[in-house]
């Protein structure tokens, strides 16, 4: 026959145990992927010169923003978040890929931005014309998407 005390030491055991693991998985990090950027492999597909907005649509897909003032590029902006226990989710990379058109609505630039330090930096760029005109968008775009309040986007999604 098993004693009461027995019992009682098992279910405390147990229940330290199963409290123990829920807090150590409470503390394992995620990983939140937010937005598109296209892969170097996927943008090699794209000819500078040759191809136009709608095969850049077939190959990469439309983008999530376009410019305004560049007659109509295309920017896509990714990001990655990691959110790790109770921690503020931080962002430990964001890339926006630019296309830029010209007027007889072919590819007529492919940039890649990152943010380094807090700085952008060109990641890639092809062009088809020597002079580069200057993307401040992009800069606008990199520091604007920095000022989300991500704790608002968790909350959202529970």
């Amino acid at each position: 026959m098993v004693s009461v005390t027995s019992r009682k030491s098992k279910r405390l055991f147990a229940g330290m145990c199963f409290s123990m693991a829920l807090f150590a998985s409470g503390c394992s990090e995620v990983i939140r992927n937010h937005g598109y950027a296209p892969s170097e492999v996927e943008l090699q597909d794209i000819v500078v010169g040759a191809d136009t907005r709608g095969t850049v649509e077939d190959v990469v897909g439309r983008p999530s923003t376009s410019g305004v003032l560049q007659a109509g590029a295309w920017y896509y902006v990714g990001s990655t978040i990691r959110h790790y226990g109770y921690r503020a989710p931080r962002e430990i990379d964001r890339q926006v890929v630019a296309i830029t058109f010209s007027e007889d609505d072919t590819v007529q630039n492919i940039e890649r931005f990152g943010l380094e330090r807090g700085q952008v930096v060109t990641l890639s760029r092809r062009v088809t014309e020597t002079s580069v005109r200057d993307f401040n968008i992009i800069q606008q775009l990199l520091r604007n998407f920095g000022r989300i309040d991500l704790g608002e986007i968790v909350d959202g999604d529970q």
